[in-house]
């Protein structure tokens, strides 16, 4: 079935629809078939192996993020904990992660078990950097509930489609006093028409959903035992906007200037590397250092629908290494790019990653 036709189905059935969607706090994801990956060019394609690593992970390039990512506003300098039992939400701004008190091994299998439970499987599992990555997923609850899904939808069920896909990162980070920290952070994609006909379809990266995080961090606090009430009442709080981050020179290389001490600048930049898809190969929380792999833009040849949806692209670039770098004085941070050898980077690409974390971190 062709693109105009499947999504002119979907388009019918919205406008027979007495009410097209769910209510928006509604959540039920559905994965892609086990083994198939979303594919969108040109830049956030899946990476070839890593002898050194098990599965690969995704990657995003200036490029994309800056043609698919809408602003979204910024909050929060002063972090507001909020603890029920041995777990706490706490916030910097628009982010919000949780801190447990129990060591990384004993939380990896609830904290695995949740994504599954919630409709997910996954495409990377890395215990030993505490890392989790679920596949492109659909929330059905966004789907129409109209007469004519109540009846040929359950049989065509394939014929409906919201349009988006979403994946999400989870990340356990050991503390010093053997606590965790959990972050989860979201990625989206969304498609559009390519052509003036509307006879085919894209993907294009659409704006991290920070609502959607602290909804997915709440539910995680109930699969960790806190009530319903409970997690709602902490996820609820407001706190005031966090100072934004500029782009800069500093010897010659382009940064990123944050108005941060060392800990929330860390804790920001590791948000912003997992929102904008960078695979994390490493982390060295002691001398501030992120090891990334990162793919440039390339032009690249047309592909079929299914095999955006679903293949990798033949000519992708291969992936570079990077050590973003993060060095702080008092509450100022500067966010710099290293190449694998640990020498400044000046080069585009390295501008383009400083854009890439200076445009999500604003």
């Amino acid at each position: 079935m062709n693109a105009t036709t499947r999504l002119g189905l979907l388009g019918l059935a919205v406008t027979l629809s007495a009410c097209s969607v769910l209510e928006s706090d509604k959540i039920d994801y559905k994965s892609a078939t086990k083994g198939a990956s979303l594919e969108v060019p040109p830049d956030l394609s899946q990476l070839s192996r890593d002898t050194r690593y098990t599965v690969p992970g995704g990657v995003v390039s200036a490029a994309a993020f800056e043609a698919g990512q809408a602003q979204q506003p910024r909050g929060a300098a002063n972090a507001a904990p909020q603890a029920i039992g041995d777990v706490r939400i706490e916030r910097d701004g628009n982010q919000r992660w949780l801190v447990v008190d129990r060591p990384a091994d004993q939380l990896w299998e609830p904290v695995r078990d949740f994504w599954l439970e919630n409709g997910f499987v996954y495409t990377l599992e890395q215990p030993n950097l505490g890392l989790l990555e679920t596949d492109w997923a659909e929330n059905r609850a966004k789907l129409p509930q109209d007469i004519i899904r109540s009846t040929i939808g359950k049989v065509f069920d394939s014929l409906y489609s919201t349009g988006e896909r979403d994946k999400f990162r989870t990340r356990l980070e050991r503390a010093s006093d053997g606590r965790t920290e959990i972050y989860v952070s979201h990625r989206g994609m969304v498609e559009v028409y390519s052509t003036a006909q509307k006879d085919s379809t894209i993907w294009q990266p659409r704006p991290a959903d920070p609502e959607l995080e602290t909804e997915f961090l709440r539910r995680l606090m109930v699969k960790l035992g806190v009530s319903e009430e409970q997690s709602k009442a902490a996820a609820a709080a407001v706190v005031p906007p966090a100072p934004s981050a500029r782009m800069a020179t500093a010897g010659g290389v382009p940064v990123v200037q944050l108005d941060e001490n060392f800990d929330r600048a860390w804790r920001r930049v590791g948000v912003s590397l997992d929102r904008t898809g960078f695979t994390v190969e490493d982390r060295d929380r002691s001398q501030g250092v992120y090891f990334v792999r990162y793919v440039a833009p390339t032009e690249k040849k047309e592909q079929g629908f299914f095999s955006k949806l679903f293949g990798r692209s033949p000519d992708a670039a291969a992936p570079l290494k990077y050590r973003i770098v993060v060095r702080s004085e008092g509450n100022q941070s500067t966010v710099s790019v290293l190449n694998a050898a640990g020498a400044p980077e000046s080069s585009a690409n390295a501008e383009r990653i400083v854009r890439v974390l200076a445009d999500d971190l604003k």
